[in-house]
């Protein structure tokens, strides 16, 4: 980060989100809001771990109306963390909840459209429907006012209503203008302790949405606090490596104001997850009005940058992971590397330092090795162009996306399509902060299309799982899908089943399916629209019960918990997308 978007100072209890301030951590409880005792013991266990915010559903009146007695029993506990009343359907919860807690959070895309089974929309028929949106958060607004309370206006890439769709598609954009739909609406009316965000499971589609989102405030005078967070990450590495990911990318640009790392685990196990994304941007850099000036390329969608073609002779899949001759187990590394040589598919190719000899004008075919900080024009500039050449670009300093971005400056400028393997070199032990920390240094670069290689080392790390985290980063940016894609949300109140067993089960019997993305939800509230693109659902229904979708239509409702995982895996094998493992 080396100038942060700067945004106005939102009071959310004691805590301030926004302006000069440092990124703060939320996270929301899994439990029933019903069960009071439940709840407070689980909001103090995650305040007890660094948790700052706390969010707790409140789907219904019952449960909005319990938020006061849950605040009731943390603050007799000297429990003062802030509350946050997570909104879907009920405007009437809302006003309840926003007499009570520090905050609300609503979701444009179900708080006030209803969908009516249609497609197209003339121009009277949307200026309609936003004047009656007006009507139904005015009152939730004046009520926020009256008790000094913040509002989140988040939008999710899949659960935008039909008349955003009939006009953006469930785009980046749609997402954008439904939230900037309620945001005009409250500065008409004067309030603005207001926070955005912009969800998905898909990281470029969260990364991208959220650029346009500061973009087009800045065009309209805005400058609210921006909660980062992606939805549905899933559980374990997967879910840490693709949440840091996507909340890192946007963080090294600038942006971001709190977060949130969503995992489908205990949420106590999303805070340290959180803290390690924070203490990477930790320190305050300077401020900016104008986050995008720096880019060279387009920011707000993905375009692959184009390479030569290379040498390489065989059948090999970019971009590539680059690991060491013993990693031999499943996800095997496409070029292997010992001492100065590289080695794939039966072919030895010795790799030239670049910076200490010189360039050589006359290269054989190969690998050029450089680290990032001794590149310059004037070096791109001597490249014999017609040698056939990798190059291989090492950084060595604590802020490696700047420095691997200043590279394809400099490569765009000279015009110069020269494939590029990105290395790091890392001295951390435990294997997943090092996944956490690759995914801050390497996903910015893939997420923009940028990278034809990643190449990690550890002197103290298995080498297999060094590849393991190569392929695991490369998902997370959709980059290069080399298994099974898991989309599972991280439970909350409104989830009636083991939603956690659940996906262990799923995904021990069919991790096996590479390219094959399967949801996992916790409700039928927002299950079918937040899996967006995956082509299986498996969406808890009520009580034990789940509901089997392919895409986004329901094929089996009401299947018994213990017999969904099998009737899942029959329906992938009834549509000729099952193998064997």
């Amino acid at each position: 980060m080396s100038s942060r978007f700067k945004t106005r100072e939102v009071k959310v209890g004691k805590i301030i989100i926004g302006g000069k301030n440092p990124v703060t951590i939320q996270s929301m409880t899994s439990t029933n809001t019903a069960d009071i005792a439940a709840t407070v013991r689980q909001t103090m266990l995650l305040a007890d771990a660094g948790c700052e915010m706390v969010r707790i559903t409140a789907p219904g009146i019952r449960e909005a109306e319990n938020l006061a007695l849950i605040k009731e029993e943390l603050l007799k506990k000297d429990y003062d963390v802030p509350l946050i009343a997570d909104i879907h359907f009920n405007p009437k919860a809302a006003l309840i909840a926003a007499s009570i807690v520090e905050k609300v959070r609503i979701n444009p895309g179900n708080y006030t459209d209803r969908n009516l089974g249609k497609a197209d929309f003339t121009e009277e028929e949307f200026q309609e429907a936003i004047r009656k949106t007006e009507e139904r958060i005015a009152p939730l607004i004046a009520e926020l006012k009256k008790h000094g309370a913040a509002l989140r206006i988040g939008s999710n890439h899949g659960s935008l209503s039909e008349r955003i769709i009939s006009k953006f598609g469930n785009t980046p954009e749609g997402m954008v203008d439904a939230a900037l739909e309620f945001v005009r609406i409250c500065r008409k009316m004067d309030f603005h302790n207001i926070v955005l965000s912009m969800k998905a499971s898909n990281v470029r589609v969260m990364v991208h949405a959220t650029r346009l989102l500061v973009q087009k405030m800045i065009a309209e005078g805005m400058d609210y606090p921006i909660h980062l967070g992606v939805t549905e990450a899933g559980d374990a590495e997967d879910g840490r490596i693709k949440s840091a990911a996507g909340i890192g990318a946007l963080l090294t640009d600038g942006i971001g104001d709190t977060i949130r790392v969503s995992l489908t685990e205990d949420p106590v196990f999303e805070i340290p997850v959180a803290q390690q994304i924070c203490e990477a941007f930790s320190n305050i850099p300077s401020f900016t009005d104008k986050p995008f000036d720096g880019f060279f390329y387009d920011p707000f969608s993905f375009t692959k940058r184009e390479i030569n073609p290379n040498f390489l002779s065989g059948n090999f899949t970019f971009p590539l992971v680059i690991g060491k001759e013993k990693a031999n187990e499943a996800h095997a590394p496409d070029l292997v590397f010992s001492e100065d040589k590289i080695h794939g598919k039966g072919r030895v190719y010795e790799f030239l330092e670049g910076a200490k000899s010189g360039f050589e004008k006359h290269l054989p075919e190969g690998f050029v090795k450089i680290n990032a900080s001794v590149i310059s024009v004037d070096w791109l500039k001597s490249l014999y162009q017609p040698a056939n050449f990798i190059l291989i670009v090492e950084s060595t300093t604590k802020n490696p996306v700047e420095e691997w971005r200043k590279v394809f400056e400099m490569l765009h400028h000279e015009n110069l399509k020269t494939p590029v393997i990105l290395k790091k070199v890392y001295s951390e032990t435990d294997p997943i902060k090092l996944g956490i920390q690759a995914a801050l240094d390497f996903g910015p670069l893939f997420i923009d299309g940028f990278g034809d290689g990643i190449w990690l080392e550890a002197e103290n790390q298995n080498p297999q799982k060094l590849v393991e985290i190569s392929f695991q980063i490369l998902q997370a940016c959709g980059s290069r899908i080399s298994k099974t894609e898991f989309i599972a949300c991280p439970s909350c109140g409104r989830t009636q089943y083991d939603i956690q067993a659940s996906l262990q089960k799923i995904k021990s019997k069919t991790s096996h399916l590479p390219g094959l993305k399967i949801a996992v939800m916790g409700c039928i509230v927002n299950g079918p629209g937040e899996m967006a693109d995956a082509d299986y659902g498996y969406v808890g229904m009520g009580n034990g019960k789940v509901a089997l979708f392919k895409g986004k239509k329901m094929l089996i409702k009401s299947v018994p918990e213990s017999e969904a995982v099998d009737r899942l895996i029959d329906l992938i094998k009834e549509n000729g997308e099952w193998r064997e493992a």
